[in-house]
């Protein structure tokens, strides 16, 4: 009798269906971190040869994981030391349905390693310049794009996306929340919010920014920014500024909403030196 009753036990447990799978909880929100440069682009340099495309890899790392921690999906445009396109950057926000696309970079000063110049610039688009300084950044970066880039198919792609006027509002007030978060984090000086047209963001179907995260040509600079300390200080102070540029946007829960009311400069943003003159863009 044990050994029918452990027969019938076991054929009832066999019979049972089996318990459903959890359902996986989907992402906050979704990132998409680019760090600038990569494979045959170096970016700029330090005064001991360090190279940007280094330094803004290690801290998109580091981003990655505090933003995951925030319950976000982060991708990364290049995960070691590659060449990608300035195009395929944004298209890859654009595939993976991006909240929002953040390009990393570090600044150098116009007489190169040993220059000194120090500070925090923040970019979106324009198809205009804010001033002469922001001309010679975006001109230096958009170097990057490879030589069979049909430059009028770049500037049709920026002229499109500044008549998405929700996009180009999100974009002003991310660039003004990580702006002001950057340099409360870091103490850097503050370089102010700019807008520029770099081909990296032409084209990204969300909001869009570029970050100089300070100039690594500079003596003193350059060396702070391979520091995992400053590093770390930056990484910190990014996933705050996205946390609190979401909770503007009302969407700190995760769900869709429309673009906050109020100025560009959102109410987390705090005060910066040059704000952006929207009107480059509105027109």
């Amino acid at each position: 009798m044990p050994a029918l009753a452990t027969a019938l036990a076991a054929a009832i447990l066999l019979a049972s269906p089996p318990a459903p799978a959890k359902a996986s909880r989907p992402p906050a929100y979704v990132v998409v971190l680019d760090p600038g440069h990569g494979g045959e682009k170096d970016g700029a340099l330090s005064v001991e040869g360090r190279r940007e495309k280094d330094i803004t890899l290690q801290i998109a790392r580091q981003v990655k994981k505090r933003l995951e921690r925030q319950g976000a999906r982060v991708v990364l445009t290049r995960g070691g030391d590659e060449t990608v396109e300035l195009p395929r950057r944004a298209a890859i926000a654009n595939d993976e349905e991006a909240d929002l696309f953040v390009s990393l970079h570090l600044n150098s000063a116009p007489g190169g390693p040993g220059t000194k110049a120090r500070g925090i610039e923040t970019y979106f688009l324009s198809a205009d310049a804010t001033d002469a300084s922001a001309s010679a950044v975006a001109a230096r970066e958009n170097a990057d794009r490879f030589r069979t880039t049909d430059p009028s198919d770049t500037v049709g792609g920026i002229l499109d996306d500044l008549e998405d006027q929700a996009n180009l509002a999100e974009s002003s007030r991310l660039a003004y929340a990580l702006h002001g978060a950057l340099v409360r984090a870091t103490r850097a000086p503050d370089r102010g919010v700019k807008q520029a047209p770099f081909h990296v963001l032409a084209g990204a179907r969300m909001a869009a920014v570029l970050l100089e995260l300070g100039f690594v040509s500079d003596p003193v600079e350059g060396k702070e920014l391979a520091r995992p300390a400053r590093q770390e200080a930056i990484a910190r102070a990014i996933a705050a500024g996205i946390a609190a540029w979401r909770t503007a946007e009302g969407t700190a829960a995760g769900t869709a909403a429309g673009p906050a009311a109020g100025p560009a400069a959102g109410p987390a943003a705090g005060p910066v030196s040059s704000p952006a003159a929207p009107t480059a863009a509105a027109r």
